[in-house]
C-alpha cells in the first residue's frame, strides 16, 4: 500500500485511553467475575488510525493529550508500534482507562479523560496552523469535558488553506464543521440517524441522510453499518455500496476507525474512489474479524475477496 502520501498525515486524539479488554465466561452482576483473557492496549479514535496507516505502510504522527502513570504508558505504546507522538503531557490528571467486556456484546465503561489547560490547548492549535497545503488532518472522536462542542470546528478555521481534514465524530462535533467542507466524514449509521431523528437500519436508508450531509458542506461521506457493511456518497457524484465481506465478528472496537483509514490510505495512493472505498470497507472488516486492530496483510487479503 506504499507510496501515495505526498504531504505528512497527522491524527488527533484529544482524550486517547487505555483500553482495557477483558473476556469474563458466565458474566453475572452482583457478583466477582475472573477475567479468562485481559489485554491493555493504548487507544483513542485518533491513534487507532495511526495504527491502522502504520499497518498499510503510511506514516502519520499522533497529536492529543497525556497526562500521569497511564499517559507515560500511551506514549510507550504508541513509540513501541512506530508511530510518531506528537501527544502533549499535562502536568495533572490521568489519561483515561476504559474498561471493555468483550464477552458482553457493546458493553464498555469509558473513563472521562483529564481537563485541558488552556495553554496546553492553545500549543496544540499553533501546532495545526503550521499545516500545509497537502497535509492531511484527521479530527477523531469525543473530545474532554472541558472543550466546547465547537472544538473541531475552531480547530478548522485555523487551517491553512489546502489541508485535507478527514472528521469522525458524532452530534455537534461533526455538524458544526461541515460548512467549512471537510474531504470526508465517516458517520456510522446510529450517528447519522441521530443527527436527523430517524432510525437507519441498511445501506439503502443511509443515502438520502448522508446526501443531506453533501448539501450542508461535507465533500465526501462515508457511512459504516457493522454487518450490514457501508456506503460512499463521493463528491464527484459517485455511490458506492458494499455488504459486509463473510466473517466472525471477534471485536468492534476500531472497525470506524480502521475503515477511515483505509480509505484515505486507498485515496492518497491511487485517487480512486471505488479503489479507496474497497480498501476503507476491507480495513474495517478486516479488524472487526481480528482481536486487534487489522495488520496490513489481513486488510490486503479481504480486500482481494472485496474487489472480486
Amino acid at each position: 500500500m506504499r507510496g501515495g502520501q505526498k504531504g505528512r498525515i497527522y491524527t488527533v486524539t484529544l482524550n486517547p485511553s487505555l483500553d482495557y479488554t477483558v473476556s469474563v465466561d458466565n458474566f453475572r452482576l452482583g457478583y466477582t467475575n475472573r477475567t479468562t483473557s485481559a489485554l491493555l492496549t493504548v487507544g483513542g479514535k485518533g491513534i487507532n488510525v495511526s495504527t491502522v496507516l502504520k499497518n498499510l505502510g503510511m506514516e502519520s504522527t499522533a497529536l492529543g493529550f497525556v497526562a500521569g502513570f497511564t499517559g507515560q504508558e500511551a506514549v510507550r505504546q504508541l513509540t513501541e508500534r512506530g508511530i510518531e507522538s506528537g501527544l502533549t503531557t499535562l502536568e495533572e490528571g490521568l489519561t483515561r482507562i476504559n474498561v471493555k467486556l468483550r464477552s458482553v456484546e457493546g458493553t464498555e465503561i469509558n473513563g472521562q479523560g483529564p481537563d485541558i489547560p488552556e495553554e496546553k490547548f492553545a500549543q496544540l492549535m499553533g501546532r495545526l496552523a503550521a499545516l500545509t497545503a497537502g497535509d492531511i488532518l484527521f479530527l477523531s472522536g469525543s473530545i474532554p469535558a472541558s472543550l466546547p462542542e465547537d472544538t473541531y470546528m475552531h480547530i478548522m478555521e485555523r487551517l491553512a488553506s489546502g489541508v485535507m481534514t478527514v472528521v469522525d465524530a458524532s452530534g455537534e462535533l461533526l455538524t458544526k464543521v461541515l460548512p467549512l467542507r471537510p474531504f470526508l466524514i465517516k458517520p456510522n449509521h446510529h450517528e447519522l440517524g441521530e443527527i436527523f431523528g430517524v432510525t437507519l437500519k441498511d445501506r439503502a436508508s443511509v443515502i438520502p441522510y448522508a446526501r443531506k450531509l453533501q448539501e450542508m458542506g461535507a465533500r465526501n461521506v462515508l457511512v459504516s453499518l457493522a454487518g450490514e457493511g457501508a456506503a460512499l456518497l463521493a463528491e464527484d457524484g459517485s455511490v458506492y455500496e458494499a455488504p459486509a465481506p463473510e466473517g466472525t465478528l471477534v471485536n468492534g472496537v476500531g472497525a470506524g476507525d480502521s475503515m477511515a483509514a483505509g480509505f484515505m490510505a486507498g485515496w492518497l495512493e491511487r485517487e480512486d474512489y471505488e479503489y479507496a472505498f474497497h480498501l476503507g470497507v476491507a480495513a474495517g472488516s478486516a479488524t472487526a474479524f481480528s482481536e486487534e486492530l487489522a495488520t496490513g496483510e489481513e486488510i490486503a487479503a479481504l480486500l482481494r475477496k472485496i474487489a472480486r
